[in-house]
């Protein structure tokens, strides 16, 4: 495996006369999607991330990979074909994270079982060969035996379809670890502060080692702005009058334990109060229920749940839940932002945005993509590269990600043990027991994971705080925020031991991340 050593990362930004072919900034889904594109060409490809890979929106996901059922119901019938053709190729190419996950939509009026099956059987339809499953029509007995805890009163049956659901945080460090064995170089802590022009054309970037506050001038002939809902602020430094070209719309996520509907289908609710849909999904032994969709002003690393939010969604998902959950037993809560394109004059709410990617090329030649979801990462990052190659006259290759394995992929995985997100690399993972036996000791009574992983995500994942573990190597935060907090100090003795650092840092560290993962909790958790 290639090195995921910062200090010799680095070294590839030291020669200031290196010219890359790419650089990419932004390290979620669309960045690192858009980089192993690059880089799987054979350009010579840079990816800079101000904090961690799928620190924003890219780790804080439904987890479903989907076409999209609500988008079928607005029409927009080739996003869905699409994203049913992506849906189809990341099962094939991570297996290990991706996998088929049937939703049982209960029914409460007697027409709306043919009315679904009949707009789901189209949905099938579009996916063609790469279909998950037919959908059917199930009788009210088989619904309450898929879905133990719904409400039986005045339920009729269900209507049964396939989706895909995966973990979006390990997917997003996967990637990156694809990027680095296709030639990449990939770097997190490492902010784009300015753009370096030459006759207003842009020729590279700007950026600090967040870490080590070192300033870097890195020449490009490309330059691709992946930033999610922050790709306003370098479009500002190209063009400092530029009209906004995205407005963030808030989502968040409520876990709580599977006792609340401990079967292994998930439920999907068709029509909340606002007519959206909501979902409740089995997940790492735990139940996610989500999620919104609120207009926010400002974009932010860390947003956070409304209140109004959470009502809403304990409201609807009680409807449909003979127990259902109250505050006290929310085990996390997380927010996450969507780049939607700024509303137009007149035009208000977000559920009319389309979820299509956009690409804008500016005068200085400055490419940004926005938009999109993770389902349909692989085919925006080949749209972005055919206009990279055409901006910057970039010798014309082929893209090959269709058939590219990411890292970890492995058919077959035993999804009762929770170390199957490492696919391939579980069994080098244990390993490193027989480096030190007590590296597999669990980090929680509550949780699975053992102390082997902090070490693994360190050496293997580019960790480089207690966050990075406990949220986006481990998704101990998005599953039990009190439990994460409570593994705060072994994971950062962990880290100072693998990374060198005293205990001043190792305290910070512990402080920060308790002060965080009070954020994930509800006042009455």
């Amino acid at each position: 495996m290639p090195t995921t050593q910062r200090e010799k990362l680095i070294e590839a930004l030291v020669d200031p006369e290196k010219t890359w072919d790419i650089v990419v900034v932004g390290g979620g889904a669309t960045g690192l999607g858009t980089a192993l594109d690059a880089a799987s060409r054979g350009y010579k490809t840079l990816l800079l991330e101000q904090a961690d890979y799928a620190k924003g929106t890219s780790s804080r996901s439904t987890k479903l990979v989907h076409g999209g059922v609500r988008y079928l119901a607005q029409g927009d019938i080739g996003l869905v074909r699409e994203a049913l053709y992506e849906r189809g190729l990341l099962i094939k190419n991570a297996a290990h994270l991706v996998k088929n996950e049937s939703f049982v939509i209960p029914n409460y009026k007697w027409w709306t079982g043919a009315f679904y099956t009949v707009g789901l059987t189209f949905y099938d339809l579009l996916a063609g060969k790469l279909s998950f499953g037919r959908s059917k029509h199930i009788s009210k007995k088989e619904t309450l035996s898929r879905l133990p805890g719904v409400q039986e009163k005045n339920l009729y049956g269900g209507v049964v379809y396939h989706d895909g659901q995966f973990d979006d945080a390990r997917l997003a460090i996967n990637l990156a670890q694809t990027c680095l064995e296709q030639g990449a170089t990939v770097l997190n802590y490492f902010k784009v502060t300015g753009l370096l022009k030459e006759d207003g054309k842009i020729t590279g970037v700007i950026a600090q080692d967040v870490e080590a506050g070192t300033i870097y001038q890195i020449k490009s002939r490309a330059v691709i702005n992946a930033t999610g809902v922050f790709v306003d602020d370098l479009l500002q430094i190209d063009e400092p009058h530029r009209k906004p070209l995205v407005r963030p719309s808030q989502g968040i996520h409520i876990v709580v334990d599977r006792s609340f509907m401990p079967g292994e289908d998930a439920l999907m609710i068709p029509k909340t109060d606002d007519n959206r849909v909501l979902f409740a999904v089995p997940w790492h032994g735990k139940l996610l229920i989500g999620t919104t969709d609120t207009p926010i002003n400002a974009h932010s690393l860390e947003p956070r749940a409304l209140e109004e939010e959470i009502g809403f969604v304990m409201r609807n998902v009680s409807k449909y839940l003979t127990r259902p959950p109250e505050r006290k037993d929310v085990l996390s809560i997380f927010a996450g932002l969507r780049p939607l394109a700024a509303p137009q004059e007149g035009s208000g709410g977000t559920k009319e945005i389309s979820r299509r990617h956009k690409i804008i090329v500016s005068a200085s030649g400055l490419i940004t993509v926005t938009g999109g979801k993770w389902t349909t990462y692989r085919r925006m990052a080949q749209d972005t590269i055919k206009t990279a190659i055409e901006t910057a006259k970039l010798n014309p290759r082929p893209c090959i990600t269709n058939n590219l394995p990411i890292h970890g992929n492995k058919k077959e995985v035993d999804r009762t043990d929770h170390l199957y997100v490492y696919g391939s690399d579980r069994e080098t993972l244990l390993d490193l027991i027989k480096e030190n036996p007590e590296w597999a000791e669990k980090l929680h009574p509550r949780m699975e994971n053992i102390k082997a992983e902090v070490i693994w995500a360190v050496r293997q994942e580019m960790a480089r705080t207690v966050e990075d573990v406990l949220a986006r190597r481990l998704t101990a935060l998005f599953l039990d925020a009190k439990a994460a907090a409570e593994m705060a100090p072994v994971v950062a003795s962990l880290l100072a031991g693998q990374l060198n650092k005293d205990n001043d840092w190792e305290n910070r560290q512990i402080d920060e991340f308790i002060e965080l993962a009070k954020g994930y909790l509800t006042q009455s958790t």
